[in-house]
């Protein structure tokens, strides 16, 4: 038991000598490395200094070498400065000294133009004073003053400056009319030999044949119940009298009088011929007719070249076969139009198919004008903005007829073309009562005028013959009166084609209302 405690304290005392043995070995090392640790430090400081102090000898040569730099930077500049100012200045008073003798110059020229004119004044007056006596010399010897001999001369150049005006006026009017005519001729007669074109005289009525005049009796009906009908359905008249085999439709409206021609053959052919049988083949008349103005405007676009037609101007051309002005047929018009249109087009190197197209559609409105009120022209340019159509080609339609100005190269051809194709010998016919009125009109308005002898139409009212009074019309006079006959022509009266006016006195005045 005792040997086992001093063990124990044994250890114990083992155990805290180690420990303290521990501690103080520690303590020494601790001790070393933390005087180890402060000579390093010290060694570090002072290495940085030095490093401190080489840096900032080395900033202090490198400030002292860039302000030595600047510094003879500076003074170069202001050599350079200096230089240039004194040049500068070298030329300032290179200057001066030129100025000074222009200055000098100039006096000197301004002293001797002072003399000068002062010797023009001198002169001019000395001219005034003998100009008044010449003056005064001749006013003695023409017993006349000043401002009247200037009146008379005036007077004098005046007339004679107009004869010459008007000499050389009426000389370039002939040589620009003469060149124009050719060359118009010429594109006009190519433009009428390239195109051919069939003229039909049509009138307002109807004749239908008859196998015998037995039917006559069938188509009146019981009490005239199957006329009434047809002249109902149809809205056309039809006139049966002593003509034999013949039954005679009339009617203004063109379509509805080729609508009741085909009912009627058709009642013919049938045999039976009742109310509810005419209403039958009325309906078919109508189908055969739509579809003729479906195939007559087809085939004028066609035989045209004209493409892009709304399907509504294409049908309205086709109502245009049935339709006649002054006997001519509208649809076969047109086509001639714009072939004419078209070739002289070309001849002027223009827009070959805007003149087509326009002289195709210029009278549109003539396919309508039955059934609205308004001159076709104003319907047709209305039609033309419904469906569509270029400004160019209305702006044609609206001008053709002169209603408006022309203000492009087609218009004005589809203008030529009209009147070629109206104007042909035979293609249009008129009344004898128009005729004549129109004659009449045209010998009361040269008539009116005043130095007319007599006045003459002659060539079927295509030409006007006028006499005038010599001693109240001179030559150039014969010329304005033509002028002014035309204007009041065009005015005042409606006519196919041109009418061509002659002044007769010494010498002749031509001139066209177109």
């Amino acid at each position: 038991m005792n040997i086992s405690l001093d063990r124990i304290i044994i250890f114990i005392v083992i155990v805290v000598i180690s420990l303290l043995i521990g501690y103080l070995i520690r303590k020494y090392i601790a001790e070393a490395k933390i005087t180890s640790a402060e000579e390093a430090a010290k060694k570090i400081v002072e290495d940085a200094q030095k490093d401190a102090e080489a840096k900032k000898r080395e900033a202090i040569l490198e400030a002292k070498e860039e302000v030595h730099k600047l510094r003879n930077e500076l003074e170069r500049e202001s050599k350079d400065r200096r230089n240039e100012l004194q040049r500068l200045e070298r030329r300032l008073v290179q200057k001066e000294e030129s100025l000074d003798k222009k200055i000098d110059s100039i006096e000197k020229k301004e002293d001797f133009l002072q003399k000068k004119e002062n010797e023009v004044e001198d002169i001019r007056k000395e001219l005034l004073e003998a100009s008044e006596k010449q003056k005064e010399e001749l006013e003695k010897i023409s017993g006349m003053t000043s401002e009247e001999a200037k009146q008379i001369l005036l007077g004098n150049v005046e007339k004679e400056i107009k004869h010459e005006m008007a000499i050389l006026i009426k000389d370039l009017e002939n040589q620009a009319k003469e060149e124009a005519d050719k060359k118009a001729k010429e594109i006009i007669s190519l433009s009428i030999q390239r195109c051919a074109a069939d003229h039909v005289a049509e009138t307002t009525v109807s004749v239908v044949g008859l196998p015998n005049d037995e039917m006559k009796g069938r188509i009146i009906g019981r009490e005239g119940r199957n006329i009434r009908t047809l002249e109902t359905l149809t809205g056309i008249d039809l006139i049966i009298d002593d003509t034999p085999e013949a039954v005679i439709l009339s009617g203004f409206d063109p379509i509805r009088r080729e609508v009741a021609r085909i009912a009627l053959e058709k009642l013919i052919l049938d045999g039976r011929i009742h109310p509810a049988r005419i209403e039958e083949m009325v309906e078919k008349g109508k189908r055969e007719v739509e579809q003729r103005i479906r195939e007559e405007g087809e085939q004028a676009t066609f035989e045209t070249g004209i493409h892009g037609l709304h399907p509504e101007l294409v049908k309205l051309l086709g109502r245009l076969h049935y339709r006649t002005s002054y006997g001519q047929n509208v649809l076969k018009h047109s086509i001639e139009v714009a072939h004419l249109a078209g070739t002289m087009a070309s001849e002027l190197g223009v827009d070959v198919q805007l003149a087509k197209r326009a002289g195709l559609l210029h009278d549109i409105g003539k396919a309508v004008d039955h059934e609205v009120e308004g001159p076709h022209v104003q319907l047709g340019v209305d039609l033309a903005k419904k469906y569509k159509e270029s400004p160019a080609v209305i702006h044609a339609i609206a001008a053709h007829h002169g209603d408006i100005e022309a203000h492009s190269i087609e218009a004005v051809l589809v203008q030529a073309a009209d009147t070629i194709s109206a104007a042909r010998p035979g293609a249009r016919r008129e009344t004898l009562e128009s005729y004549i009125k129109r004659l009449q009109k045209l010998e009361e308005i040269a008539d009116s005028f005043e130095g007319v002898e007599k006045s003459y139409a002659i060539q079927a009212g295509r030409e006007v013959r006028i006499m005038v009074k010599p001693d109240k019309i001179d030559d150039l006079q014969a010329v304005t009166l033509a002028r002014d006959l035309v204007k009041k022509v065009e005015e005042d009266l409606e006519y196919p084609g041109q009418i061509k006016i002659v002044v007769i006195r010494e010498t002749r005045a031509v001139d066209y209302a177109k």
